[in-house]
């Protein structure tokens, strides 16, 4: 009797633990005062975005005052303008871009991390460190040799040009960040499937893809983003047909001076894009982000 009374109270007084935590919300609460510190560092990453907002709906002569005017009359005007200018291809170049790279370095990191998690090849370790290595060279210091290999190919001034560049250059984060989040995918579901005679597209496409969902979300977001922002290569190599958003802005910045209500503008409506897809992701990228993290 007093054997199974050892074995029995322990489960009961873990039951009554978890009652209880339940009871209480689960995870313990945040003092007030590091409630406030939180709100406050929220508020003052917020603050530039909801300046630049708030003055691209100002006319130039309020967005240049010093002090500003942040209750100067608003108008649409900027925003006109910039429709105007044409700032439609600009816009349609980059989501090219970004898109399009971004599916393909999915298609070629879920595989890779595949064979680097789940069936690991031989010396993955060396894999990954030389994909880890291809960052290492600065950027800027690959630009004349990339500048006249493109030139040579007779490939300047062409989308499809930043999309194999941006496909590179985003395909060693993402066999790094999905072989983390493949590793986590139990191993029974994949067994399961090869004594079901799955192929390896089906295993890749029905059963990996599903579950590490969160994964490839915030692989793909990070890469969208990577892509959109990136301006180097983008103002070096095109010109007219092929140039993004963010060589759009430059154009903003001119001997005759800064146009600040028209840039803010311009750069609240390249940021959008990124805004909405992060939005619409938001509760895959933070699952994905986290995944892994505690075991």
């Amino acid at each position: 009797m007093s054997a199974h009374t050892t074995v029995v109270a322990p489960g009961a007084r873990l039951r009554k633990l978890v009652r209880r935590r339940d009871h209480h919300g689960g995870t313990p609460k945040l003092s007030p005062l590091w409630t406030f510190v939180a709100w406050l560092a929220t508020l003052a990453f917020f603050a530039p975005v909801a300046w630049m907002v708030l003055t691209s709906f100002h006319q130039e002569s309020d967005a240049a005052t010093n002090p500003p005017t942040p209750f100067a009359s608003l108008t649409f005007d900027q925003y006109k303008l910039l429709f105007s200018r044409d700032i439609t291809p600009f816009l349609l170049n980059s989501v090219m871009a970004s898109v399009i790279s971004t599916v393909l370095v999915l298609a070629l990191a879920v595989p890779a991390a595949y064979a680097l998690s789940i069936k690991p090849v031989e010396k993955w370790t060396d894999v990954m460190f030389f994909f880890l290595s291809t960052k290492f060279l600065p950027a800027i210091a690959a630009l004349l040799p990339v500048y006249l290999i493109v030139k040579d190919a007779g490939m300047l001034d062409n989308v499809w040009t930043l999309i194999i560049l941006y496909t590179a250059m985003n395909l060693p984060i993402a066999v790094w960040m999905m072989r983390s989040f493949l590793a986590e995918v139990p191993k029974e579901i994949l067994e399961a499937a090869e004594v079901d005679g799955a192929g390896l597209p089906t295993v890749l496409l029905r059963i990996v893809a599903p579950v590490a969902m969160p994964g490839l979300a915030a692989t793909s977001l990070i890469c969208f983003i990577f892509s959109w922002n990136e301006f180097m290569f983008a103002v070096n190599l095109t010109a007219t047909n092929a140039s993004t958003a963010p060589v759009f802005l430059v154009g903003f910045i001119t001997s005759e001076g800064l146009f600040l209500a028209r840039l803010c503008a311009a750069a609240t409506l390249v940021s959008l894009p990124v805004l909405i897809a992060g939005f619409a992701a938001q509760d895959k990228l933070v699952r994905g982000l986290s995944l892994g993290a505690v075991k």
